[in-house]
């Protein structure tokens, strides 16, 4: 962490002698729930010991300056016609900025500076930690005064209009709301959350990582919430109070088994099914069951590839592979789907013969390296005293 801090504020003196500030921004994992939160739904996220670093200061210019310190990069942009820049990264930043001012808050210049440490496309998040991670320094740069709540939506909007991924509010809530070794359990529609200590000092958290990378915007992810929304507007028709699938129970989409088309059946089906598995693995965590806790992430994984379809070859042999080793507790792939990271429950004795073994396995089968890493849970957002 310290070294990474030590390059943004190398970078940032580059631009600026003013005054500095830095934030950091954790990645999150996301133990049950996936593709839940966007149907207003359950998850239990938790953000981890991989971060974002970014170095911010106000300028007296009319400008806004962005710096990749990883990828030797930048963008400018005028503070008073924010627009997209062409380079991804960046738009996340300017999206950012562009959602102060449609917001009603007035910015002025700023520079920022930013590295980090989380796995890009992997799964973790990393898109959240940078928008939130410059929403959180800007609040505090301007002396705004936005609440932790209205900062997530503002990040949220940002991948929404500049990155154009339509998700949902689970990563930019996590992201600011995190305590450290414990987990979240969000309802997605009143934003209601309960924290549950992860307390399993014997078990490990590991993540591989299938080197596999994609863009959720580019993805079928936009697709799988389009056809979760169009079999909850069948079901609506029938049950009026449903908003979405939030509202409902797998006795009432029973009904729609010979109505709905069997892919739109299929999505519907995993999205009921996984609001409960949160309720469930909420109250093992509660009772300390974590063996009852992992048996439901292979559900879920059985799911997401089933009836969801966002899973693919590389990701069910590391979870089938994993669930073959003594002292695996839970393994299941993690985020939008295809491809980036499985979670595992291991067994903390074991984890170093886990992490040896599957890197083999998976050379073996793929020809590509395998990356791992073993995951403490941290808390939110925060300034760098």
């Amino acid at each position: 962490m310290n070294q990474i801090v030590q390059v943004v504020k190398n970078k940032i003196r580059e631009y600026t002698a003013a005054e500095i500030i830095i934030v950091r921004s954790p990645g999150r994992i996301n133990f049950i729930g996936e593709h839940t939160d966007y149907n207003d739904g359950f998850v239990l996220p938790a953000a981890i010991n991989k971060s974002v670093f970014l170095a911010a200061a106000k300028t007296d210019s009319d400008r806004i300056q962005l710096v990749s310190a990883d990828m030797n990069d930048s963008a400018e942009l005028k503070i008073n016609s924010i627009g997209k820049t062409g380079k991804l990264w960046a738009d996340y930043l300017a999206g950012t900025a562009a959602e102060f001012q449609k917001s009603g808050y007035n910015i002025g210049g700023f520079v920022c500076v930013f590295s980090g440490d989380i796995p890009i496309g992997a799964g973790l998040s990393s898109s959240a930690a940078i928008t939130c991670g410059l929403a959180f320094a800007l609040n505090e740069l301007f002396a705004l005064n936005i609440s932790a709540k209205d900062l997530a939506f503002i990040a949220q909007k940002a991948e929404h209009n500049f990155a154009g991924v339509n998700c949902g509010i689970m990563d930019q809530f996590i992201n600011l709301f995190a305590e450290k070794d414990k987990v979240l359990k969000l309802d997605c529609r009143s934003l209601e959350y309960n924290f549950y200590p992860f307390d399993f000092p014997d078990i490990d958290i590991i993540l591989c990582d299938s080197g596999i990378r994609r863009s959720l915007a580019g993805s079928e992810y936009n697709t799988r919430r389009i056809q979760c929304d169009k079999g909850a507007a069948a079901i609506k028709e029938k049950y009026p109070l449903v908003k979405n699938l939030r509202d409902v129970d797998i006795s009432m989409l029973e009904e729609f088994g010979n109505i709905l088309p069997p892919d739109i059946y299929s999505r519907c089906l995993y999205v009921v099914e996984e609001n409960e598995r949160v309720r469930q693995a909420a109250s093992f965590l509660d009772d300390k069951n974590i063996s009852s806790f992992g048996e439901l992430l292979a559900v879920t994984h059985e799911g997401l590839r089933i009836d969801y379809e966002v899973s693919i070859p590389e990701m069910d042999f590391l979870v089938y592979s994993a669930l073959d080793f003594q002292g695996v507790i839970g393994s299941r792939m993690m985020g939008g789907g295809f491809g980036g990271c499985t979670i595992n429950l291991v067994e903390k004795d074991r984890s170093e013969n886990f992490i040896e073994k599957m890197h083999i396995l998976y050379k073996d089968k793929t020809g590509s390296e395998l990356r791992s890493y073993k995951c403490s849970l941290e808390s939110g957002t925060s300034l760098i005293k």
